[in-house]
């Protein structure tokens, strides 16, 4: 009964969030590109496992805190017929800089992650790691372990290279090993960069099973509660 409640209320919050990240998405995301525009292609040499251990979960629960795609969505859907839960930090955290107002992501992330403990099955972190200051980086750390089930996954990107100026980036799944990088709009900047020790401390609680230096600089780590 608990867990049917549980799965009502993500639901729920769900809905009402879908929408306004769509529409929040809409408003700062640059332009479509051109038509045969060819934005780099990032090849993925873990998350093939990311959604086939999540396909092996009865009713599993994903979430994704990426910016919004609408492609994504149908993807993970027809992928692994699982329930989405889509929470943009980089927006958040962009609206409060548009704002003028100081960039709070540790109080941004306790107030918006009201997720039960042992609630998700998988988390797609991307790089968001890449814009927080390491007190944002271990509150979001500490969100996810609690949230996620025993046996339960994350996939991040984690900066090994600087990456200086302002823009953001936009993953969009094409297949099971590929994900299409499109530029993003936001007046955030990439902060300092996460040693690999750093990393795993941060995430106690979780195990890293796969690592990987990508050619374009970002470390790949799949991590296993």
């Amino acid at each position: 009964m608990s867990g049917d409640r549980t799965a009502g209320r993500l639901r729920r919050w769900l809905s009402r969030l879908a929408p306004e990240r769509g529409a929040e998405a809409a408003r700062l995301a640059p332009a479509a590109p051109p038509a045969g525009a060819d934005w780099p292609v990032l090849g993925s040499k873990t998350l093939a496992r990311f959604l086939a251990h999540l396909g092996s979960r009865p009713s599993p629960v994903l979430l994704d805190l990426g910016p919004f795609s609408g492609a994504n969505v149908t993807y993970y859907g027809q992928r692994l017929g699982c329930k989405v839960l889509i929470a943009d930090l980089i927006t958040d955290l962009d609206r409060q800089a548009r704002e003028g107002r100081p960039v709070d992501a540790a109080t941004l992330l306790s107030n918006r992650f009201a997720l039960d403990d042992g609630s998700i099955d998988g988390v797609l972190l991307w790089d968001v790691c890449d814009y927080l200051d390491g007190g944002a980086v271990q509150a979001l750390a500490r969100t996810l372990v609690k949230a996620l089930r025993a046996g339960g996954v994350v996939l991040g990107l984690f900066g090994s290279t600087p990456r200086a100026g302002i823009g953001g980036t936009k993953f969009v799944v094409e297949d099971d090993s590929h994900v299409r990088l499109l530029p993003y709009a936001t007046v955030l900047e990439r902060r300092g960069l996460l040693p690999n020790r750093a990393i795993i401390r941060v995430f106690d609680g979780l195990r890293v099973t796969e690592s990987y230096l990508l050619q374009n600089g970002w470390r790949e780590m799949l991590f296993r509660k």
